[in-house]
């Protein structure tokens, strides 16, 4: 049943309203995307259809065998392509949360939790930080994250002993959908398992330098009963930036805060007089590291942006000059007398 997908009263409304859904289309969700074909999930069966462009999570229209048509995404969790590109890379759509994912054994990655928040953030879905390991940890290490992750709930478990699964399981609602986001390494298939009390996703061994070995290999939404539906995807390398500003609001709220009290509005904190945040940072109010890491992430997003917008004037010269072209044959095609 696409129920147990997400399927809800709201997306019905929205279906009978939209024509396709005169055509004899029926709805699905994509449960898997391979290089030219996906997977979706109907009420009654799974069937392959060749498709381009759609991502885990989306909802579509489809034939069933010969065609898919996207259905409007609620949010998409998105990264930068990789490469010096303006593409971005849609890891998880229409999803409810994203789990960040972060190992207390070896010590927290601060740094890319903040960066794996700002695009959890910019998702549109609620982002849920799970500081895997516990166990293991040789340091108290959540305290410094809590105060990163200033917003979102911060949850310390351990897989293996089974501490605040409990609680992480009420942040976590039947019938929505979650993604896990985080390093290979981290736990992730581990955590799933513990959570849903059996073996859902398989699991790899830990290098030697704590590094995680890649145990998923492609993105899937998998339904676990009485948890929900789970995007799983691949351990992230790079966490690139995406264009948009939303996520770095939310993720460095208190730097912004001070950085209001800036002498000059576009303070790049750096050398100018009467800079706030470099006064906060100085007298221990803000963490210097944690600002450096925002005026970072905050060039990223505007040189992304520009790539965009640079992408895009690009694109829109093509098309006009296409356009232009065919105006061109057709002028030319009634001028010539007939019979030529």
């Amino acid at each position: 049943m696409i129920s147990d997908l997400g399927w809800d009263e709201a997306r019905d409304e929205e279906w009978r309203a939209d024509p396709v859904s005169l055509t004899g289309a029926a709805p699905g969700r994509v449960v898997r995307v391979e290089r030219t074909t996906i997977r979706v999930a109907l009420d009654d069966r799974v069937v392959t259809v060749h498709a381009n462009g759609l991502a885990v999570g989306d909802w579509v229209a489809t034939d069933g065998a010969t065609w898919a048509s996207p259905l409007p995404r609620r949010t998409q969790l998105a990264r930068q392509a990789s490469g010096r590109t303006s593409d971005e890379q849609v890891l998880a759509a229409n999803v409810d949360a994203v789990l960040i994912v972060e190992p207390l054994h070896p010590a927290p990655n601060a740094r890319r939790i903040e960066r794996m928040l700002t695009l959890a953030w910019a998702s549109g879905a609620t982002p849920i930080v799970v500081l895997t390991k516990s166990d293991l940890a040789e340091r108290d290490s959540a305290p410094e994250i809590e105060s990163t992750a200033s917003g979102a709930d911060v949850v310390v478990v351990s897989s293996a002993t089974g501490a605040n699964l409990d609680r992480l399981r009420g942040l976590i609602h039947p019938g929505q959908t979650f993604v896990l986001m985080g390093p290979s390494g981290a736990g992730k298939s581990s955590l799933v398992n513990a959570l849903a009390g059996r073996e859902v996703l398989e699991t790899g061994e830990v290098r030697g330098d704590g590094k995680g070995r890649h145990t998923t290999t492609h993105r899937e939404l998998i339904v676990i009963d009485g948890l929900g539906c789970l995007i799983d995807t691949p351990g992230i390398r790079e966490v690139g930036m995406t264009a948009h500003q939303s996520g770095l609001g939310a993720t460095f709220a208190d730097v912004l805060d001070v950085a209001a009290e800036c002498r000059f509005h576009d303070c790049t904190h750096t050398v100018e007089p009467g800079c706030a945040v470099r006064g906060a940072v100085e007298n221990g109010l803000l963490d210097g590291a944690r600002v450096a890491s925002f005026q970072r992430i905050e060039r990223e997003i505007a040189q992304q942006a520009l790539r965009k917008s640079t992408h895009d004037r690009r694109d829109e010269r093509i098309e006009t000059k296409s356009r232009r072209a065919g105006m061109r044959a057709v002028m030319d095609a009634k001028k010539r007398p007939r019979g030529q």
